[in-house]
């Protein structure tokens, strides 16, 4: 059941991610990062209870936590040269 809740979290955190770079504000990014320090909870607590594919889950966890951070860079780029202008 914790995997099912593990991957619907980091599934929505890059649509999140992505839906808040087309439409930035404050309040999505902090949704955002609500969303992806909860997917590493929730990847850690089960790399910690089934430790048997741990180089596969830091692999994948990686790429995730790669691809939603430039998300949430471009994001934040983007917002500050909004609010400049």
């Amino acid at each position: 059941m914790m995997i099912l809740i593990h991957i619907l979290i980091a599934f929505s955190s890059i649509f999140y991610t992505g839906f808040t770079f087309l439409f930035p504000s404050k309040q999505k990014l902090k949704i955002a990062y609500f969303l992806v320090a909860s997917t590493l909870i929730t990847g850690s607590y089960l790399l910690l209870t089934m430790p048997s594919h741990m180089v596969q889950t830091c692999i994948t966890g990686l790429i995730y936590l790669g691809f939603v951070t430039l998300g949430i860079v471009l994001t934040q780029k983007k917002l500050a040269k909004k609010i400049l202008e």
